[in-house]
């Protein structure tokens, strides 16, 4: 075998991917028709996150050895890298075609079908890899994950025990432990699992969104959301879709009858205002409660870079929404009042930012709250002068913000729904 093969690949295993970068391209130096060392140096290139020159290598190693299924695998790794899901998901079917008895390829295909919410074939694709290899520790993992989507906590447990049992040590397996946890509504014993996977792979972001998860269902309130979340995750994006979309309707057509019929308007009127209750509590649990933890001197450090920031967009609103609200209310002024209420609403917008991907997705949101902050701002201002000394070209923009805010306001939750659901390519 040829030494700066040999060195590239074990330099990959060891996760010294800059190292085996170089190992590789020397290798392919001395022969450029190596579909291997093509391969392998497609899934170095991916860990760096140097996605083209990684596809590049992945498909040449494909052209040089089609009926080889490693290029296949290699291009399917790097298209998740890269958001393609799709793309991946056909390479990985043909890594499998070309080679039907290989565990890991079962076990990338589990994951990816993971990220589509299809737990059935998920599960289906993890069976058939420990059909191959029972002890295949991915496949195992994914089976835990697709068994509690499915709501089949006991078979996830037990699955969970075996894999912690024959691999005590291993960092990923600890964190679905802890996510298992979770979904069973155990959050102390999942904060375990999951300090035990940060101390073993410090760097592992599974870990550490689970335990940022586990502190805050610390909070009892917060414990019953969480509990929501994870049992609205089990659905496919259409389905969550219906729920919001429904949940619109469904307040609408309340409202009508509680105008309609006096004798019921009471109760009905209860349960909408314990609807709207609960719709902000699942809107804004997850950043205030992220804020929370940014101010605990143990618990900002477990929040990740964006989680920080978010909290402090959350914050900033929320003191200049509480700010202009007492402001209001200490004034006779109906249009300020207007716009201290508009202001509180912008608290659902902005704590959305940091929840939709880096890219494009997260420029939208944040341009849409930018441009209700600015709505805001021309009502407050306003509010300052006497109706007479507004000038017409100002007067008209006034009073169509009144008219449309409180709608766009409305229309920025159907957006953020969209926005959180986009996962921008690579």
């Amino acid at each position: 075998m040829n030494p700066q093969f040999q060195r590239g690949t074990l330099l990959y295993q060891q996760g010294r991917h800059q190292e085996a970068v170089g190992e590789l391209r020397l290798r392919l130096a001395q022969e450029s028709g190596d579909s291997l060392a093509h391969g392998f140096l497609a899934l170095s290139l991916t860990e760096l996150e140097q996605f083209d020159d990684a596809t590049e290598h992945a498909q040449r190693s494909i052209h040089l050895a089609p009926d080889e299924a490693f290029g296949h695998y290699a291009l399917a790794r790097v298209m998740i890298g890269r958001q393609r899901f799709d793309e991946a998901r056909a390479a990985i079917l043909e890594a499998i075609r070309l080679d039907p008895y290989e565990a890991n390829y079962f076990g990338i295909l589990a994951s990816l079908e993971l990220t589509k919410s299809r737990w059935r074939e998920a599960l289906a694709a993890a069976n058939q890899g420990l059909e191959i290899e029972p002890e295949h520790n991915l496949c195992t993992n994914l089976r835990a994950q697709a068994l509690v989507k499915l709501g089949d906590r006991a078979a996830a447990a037990a699955t969970m025990g075996e894999a912690l049992a024959r691999q005590p040590d291993d960092a990923y397996t600890h964190a679905n432990q802890g996510w298992t946890l979770l979904n069973s509504g155990q959050p102390r014993q999942a904060a375990e699992h999951f300090r035990e996977a940060l101390r073993l792979e410090p760097d592992l972001e599974w870990a550490r969104a689970g335990i940022v998860e586990a502190l805050k269902a610390r909070n009892f309130v917060y414990r019953w959301m969480l509990a929501w979340f994870l049992w609205t995750s089990r659905f496919t994006s259409g389905t969550r879709w219906g729920i919001f979309i429904g949940g619109y309707v469904g307040q609408r057509f309340v409202r009508q009858m509680a105008e309609n019929s006096p004798d019921y308007a009471p109760l009905l009127w209860f349960l909408l205002y314990t609807y709207f209750a609960f719709c902000l509590l699942t809107w804004l649990s997850p950043s205030f409660f992220n804020l929370l933890l940014r101010l605990d001197r143990f618990g900002r450090h477990a929040l990740s870079p964006d989680q920080i920031r978010g909290a402090n967009v959350l914050a900033i609103t929320l003191i200049g929404a509480i700010s202009l609200l007492v402001v209001a209310l200490g004034s006779e002024n109906g249009l300020l009042f207007f716009a201290a209420l508009m202001a509180v609403l912008l608290l659902l917008p902005a704590s959305k930012i940091y929840d939709c991907d880096a890219g494009w997705p997260r420029q939208a949101m944040a341009g849409i709250t930018f441009v209700l902050l600015a709505a805001v701002l021309l009502l407050a201002c306003a509010s300052a002068l006497p109706v007479k000394e507004l000038h017409p070209l100002v007067l008209l923009p006034v009073g169509l913000t009144i008219l449309v805010l409180p709608w766009a306001m409305i229309a920025s939750q159907f957006a953020a729904v969209y926005l959180i659901g986009v996962t921008p390519k690579r």
